[in-house]
């Protein structure tokens, strides 16, 4: 894999995933130390999807994510453009007991031409995947295209450490020894030097919010987790 280059094909992104999915929620466990369990909650409590709700959650994966919002009642539609990451998922949808009181819909899509009809939902998610979409600018305008007026965004993505000695130490483990654990672990590592790459070159919390606002959303904000390591960009459409 060649070094991130965030104009990446989207066909040669969804290939790279497709061959990471079925040991992809077991790696992100271990690559960010449990952590991004704690990413998703917060997302879900930002988010306050609420019974009734129509979620779309995008770049979602093996809808792990997409899970946090049916518990609480809203109705979910994961979406991604890797078709092995739905199809892991699904299998282990299949095999869970539990089920949500919120039903949950996987449906293949990319972010720049999504399949849905315009305001169909109250709030639009991505996490981990607005730096893998082709053109981010114009994926925030189709989640704005599909989200009813009034409506949220929630962007939960790698951002910049606000504390400048931290983030140089964080740097050097994502781009020296996160890819050495995954050559390790993982059965494509030249996927997680990508993803080590692509976070190191993605925009701080205030660009990515000039970005929100540029796509024609209002009210954007962002909360820091994890000293920044993460940030969660919320935003609302504009009414009328």
């Amino acid at each position: 894999m060649p070094r991130a280059d965030l104009d990446k094909r989207p066909g040669d992104v969804a290939a790279m995933f497709d061959a990471i999915a079925g040991r992809y929620d077991l790696l992100n466990d271990l690559l960010s130390a449990g952590q991004v369990r704690l990413w998703r909650r917060a997302v879900a409590r930002i988010t306050g999807a609420a019974p009734g709700d129509r979620v779309l959650d995008l770049a979602a994966g093996t809808a792990t994510s997409a899970l946090s919002f049916t518990a609480t009642g809203a109705d979910c539609v994961a979406c991604d453009f890797s078709l092995g990451m739905l199809q892991a998922g699904q299998s282990r949808l299949a095999a869970r007991k539990q089920r949500n009181p919120g039903r949950l819909g996987l449906v293949a899509g990319d972010a720049l031409r999504l399949p849905f009809r315009d305001e169909a939902f109250d709030a639009v998610t991505i996490s981990f995947g607005l730096r893998n979409v082709a053109d981010p600018e114009q994926g925030l305008a189709e989640m704005r295209r599909v989200t009813r007026p009034g409506g949220r965004l929630v962007v939960c993505e790698f951002s910049t450490i606000t504390i400048a000695p931290v983030d140089m130490v964080y740097r050097r483990y994502l781009l020296g020894v996160l890819p050495e654990i995954a050559r390790r672990t993982a059965r494509s590592p030249e996927a997680y030097q990508y993803l080590a790459e692509s976070i190191s070159d993605w925009p701080a919390q205030r660009e990515l919010a000039g970005l929100i606002e540029a796509a024609g959303w209002s009210a954007v904000r962002w909360r820091d987790l994890s000293l920044g390591a993460v940030a969660v960009h919320v935003a609302r459409r504009p009414r009328g």
